[in-house]
């Protein structure tokens, strides 16, 4: 039995430490098999996908702010709201120099299944905006924007005017 012992110690290189018994990677990386029993869930690195919310407000935002054309919004709109998009996108209402607008803070409201009324905070530099919207569910699943209104224009003061 002592041979036997003696013959498993010495097998190992005596240049390398023994082999990690911690099953974590090192660096983070997942682990290979993360489920263990049980039902198998999407793997974790794979995206998750983003809420119409977000995708709809920074869509919004991108035409708004004059980063996109209005025809880019024309397959995601239904009804009047291309018109009102097409509306507020003409006197460039989040257009700023310098700092880019971004959504601040975004929330909404289930009025009934396949409908969401959103709002959101658009923030430019030290100022904020508000931006509403409502989306609704084509019987084809795809969400569509029926409607689009901007808080009104803060006035603006001396400090705010070019030179």
């Amino acid at each position: 039995m002592n041979k036997v012992m003696s013959r498993a110690a010495q097998s190992r290189p005596r240049h390398r430490p023994p082999t990690r018994q911690d099953s974590r990677r090192p660096g983070g990386a997942p682990p290979r098999n993360p489920v263990r029993g049980g039902a198998r869930t999407a793997p974790e690195t794979a995206p998750a996908r983003p809420r119409p919310t977000d995708l709809f407000a920074d869509r919004l935002l991108a035409v708004l702010s004059g980063q996109r054309p209005v025809h880019w919004m024309l397959r995601h709109t239904a009804g009047r709201a291309y018109d009102d998009l097409a509306r507020l996108a003409e006197r460039g209402p989040l257009r700023t120099r310098g700092t880019r607008p971004v959504v601040h803070d975004l929330g909404w409201f289930v009025p009934r299944v396949g409908a969401l009324e959103v709002f959101a905070r658009i923030a430019a530099g030290g100022r904020l905006r508000a931006m509403a919207f409502r989306l609704e569910q084509g019987p084809d699943h795809r969400w569509r924007c029926t409607a689009i209104e901007l808080g009104p224009r803060p006035p603006r003061t001396p400090e705010d005017r070019p030179d």
